[in-house]
């Protein structure tokens, strides 16, 4: 769906706004307090959601480029899943396979099928994905 801006009214929060390109913590903060003035607001008009929208895109971009996300490997995932939850590998034996099969994809030496991701995502209510490369 695309919205009708009004020029003027662009125009006038782009001044408010001045957006630009973010090179500092003080400017991140700044763009960041920006963003939550607008994140809850459900009466949004078209000029102010283009505005959110432009200072979301500069946000993530500093974002990526200063706080980079580290990768995680499913074993990673699957590891911090069984601690936050209170489960222990032993609960996954005869649902994934053995306890050598558990024990060789919680170390990262095999990877997690598609079958086991499936079964692991209905198990924990979460995405298939977290379990893949």
């Amino acid at each position: 769906m695309t919205l009708t801006i009004d020029p003027k009214g662009y125009r006038k929060l782009l001044v408010e706004a001045a957006p630009k390109v973010i090179e500092t913590e003080e400017e991140y903060r700044k763009a960041l307090a920006f963003v939550e003035k607008f994140t809850f607001d459900q009466a949004q008009t078209p000029e102010e959601v283009a505005i959110y929208k432009l200072f979301v895109t500069l946000i993530e971009a500093y974002e990526a480029e200063n706080y980079p996300v580290k990768a995680v490997s499913p074993s990673d995932v699957l590891r911090h899943i069984l601690q936050v939850s209170d489960v222990r590998s032993a609960d996954l034996v005869g649902v994934l396979g053995s306890e050598r099969v558990i024990t060789e994809i919680l170390n990262g030496d095999r990877d997690i099928s598609l079958a086991q991701a499936s079964i692991l995502a209905d198990r924990f209510k979460v995405s298939p994905e977290l379990f893949l490369r």
